[in-house]
């Protein structure tokens, strides 16, 4: 009964089995990469390959060096971005130990951008100037909401900024860690926005008390990945909701990943 209900919810599910083309999508199941003013699709090379076998389920895609290719999918159908309510999670698994493999400089596994950070921006990452590095989940609004005084990222205090941190996330490339992250009633008016990070299945922290407004062109958002990311991941899957704190435990049990729930459908 519970995987049929997160089966009726699953937007997007890539196994990277057999590339990165999505295994199901509501929208465009092809993955792309940015080239100018437009996409291409994306062709494996040197920074972001397919590693067969070498997955949580069956294989998985490969960073082994910091790059600047940043596969994508787009959001439409996918995301639901739009600009009343929006309400969404997205799960996907990491493989990499980040204070050996990852490079100077911040690390974002996943994000979801639009046409201009400054009107939003969503992204799980590795912080730069940090021994151990810390992890963490942030959900920028609109940049006068956030950064109001021109401070930077870096210059605001850990309250100021709308982010969950974790300073001991378990993180190995001996093991792999699920991550998952939520979006509730973003640019909902009369509703209380917020974002809540899950590793393991256990909640991390939530994003609360924050005005989490967004400007986008629904038509600009996408998912992106690898971003100046080294390591591994796999088995990427987002949902039309928020899911519970059950139903995210649920997942992260999964014996045969996120390709469970196309079963149920």
């Amino acid at each position: 009964h519970g995987n049929e209900a997160l089966a009726r919810s699953l937007t997007l599910f890539a196994s990277f089995d057999e590339g990165l083309t999505a295994d199901f999508s509501k929208g465009d199941k092809i993955c792309y990469v940015k080239q100018g003013a437009g996409l291409v699709p994306f062709v494996e090379n040197d920074e972001a390959k397919i590693a067969n076998s070498e997955g949580r389920f069956g294989s998985a895609i490969h960073f082994p060096k910091k790059g600047t290719t940043r596969p994508l999918y787009p959001g439409k159908d996918v995301l639901g971005y739009n600009e009343k309510s929006w309400s969404t999670t997205v799960s996907i698994w990491l493989r990499l130990t980040p204070d050996e493999d990852l490079e100077p400089g911040y690390c974002d596994p996943i994000q979801i951008v639009g046409d201009d950070t400054k009107k939003g921006f969503i992204f799980l990452e590795w912080s730069k100037d940090h021994t151990p590095r810390h992890f963490r989940y942030a959900i920028r609004p609109l940049i006068e909401l956030w950064d109001p005084q021109g401070l930077g990222w870096e210059g605001l205090p850990d309250e100021k900024r709308p982010m969950v941190r974790v300073l001991d996330a378990p993180f190995s490339r001996e093991k792999w860690t699920h991550a998952v992250f939520t979006l509730d009633k973003i640019n909902e008016k009369e509703g209380k926005s917020s974002g809540t990070l899950y590793l393991n299945g256990k909640k991390q922290g939530s994003i609360e008390g924050f005005d989490l407004t967004f400007g986008w062109d629904p038509a600009s958002v996408s998912l992106v990945l690898g971003a100046a990311y080294v390591g591994y991941q796999d088995d990427l899957a987002v949902f039309d909701r928020v899911l519970s704190d059950e139903e995210v435990k649920q997942l992260y049990e999964l014996k045969g990943g996120v390709r469970d729930l196309l079963r149920a459908q």
